[in-house]
């Protein structure tokens, strides 16, 4: 028990020694947030149409889709997508095939 105690006290005191750039940006020892953005692709608002809920956007590729870039429009996941953004928004976005229909699922502008 008493080496354990000991390895506890060795160990916290290099942790509190370290300083907050080795110990990372927070100072704690904690990995940085990733990216909220990771796994997004990026794009422009061109047209909304909210009457069908559809969102047309002006993208690059779509690595998780294997397509190219174009202009495009999409279904929206939810109405509320649509209240987000106007057109010239850029925004990041993940495009899924949603029952054979290519569906935004998540939507943020990046601005």
């Amino acid at each position: 028990m008493k080496a354990f105690t000991a390895a506890l006290f060795v160990t916290a005191a290099l942790g509190a020694a370290m300083p907050a750039s080795a110990a990372g940006e927070h100072g704690h020892g904690e990995m940085p947030m990733a990216s909220t953005t990771a796994g997004m692709s990026e794009g422009t608002v061109t047209k909304l149409d909210p009457a069908k809920g559809r969102i047309t956007i002006k993208h690059g590729p779509l690595k998780n889709l294997g397509m190219p870039a174009m202009t495009m429009a999409f279904k929206a996941g939810s109405s509320d997508m649509l209240d987000k953004v106007k057109p010239g928004d850029t925004v990041h976005f993940v495009a899924e095939n949603v029952g054979g229909t290519m569906t935004v699922t998540r939507l943020e502008n990046a601005q």
